[in-house]
């Protein structure tokens, strides 16, 4: 299923497994503030630790720290990809 992810600490390595999973190129920018709009559902809160080279990001490492339970839809991260 689908769900948005928070920007908090989503980086270019993060990006880069994304736009790789959609078949959308390599990473060209990544927004945060829901950019593109506040999404709906759950919000991804646990911080992914990519290396770059995953296929989904269903295969990225990521934190069990609460850190970023307080991410909201306000906080959803915008990707472009080329």
């Amino acid at each position: 299923s689908w769900s948005t992810v928070c920007d908090a600490d989503f980086d270019q390595q993060d990006a880069e497994v994304v736009c790789r999973e959609l078949g959308c190129g390599i990473p060209v920018k990544v927004l945060g503030s829901a950019a593109f709009g506040r999404g709906e559902g759950q919000v991804w809160t646990e911080e992914l630790q990519c290396r770059g080279t995953e296929s989904g990001i269903a295969f990225c490492p990521t934190s069990s720290s609460l850190k970023h339970s307080h991410c909201s839809h306000d906080n959803d991260v915008g990707l472009i990809c080329s």
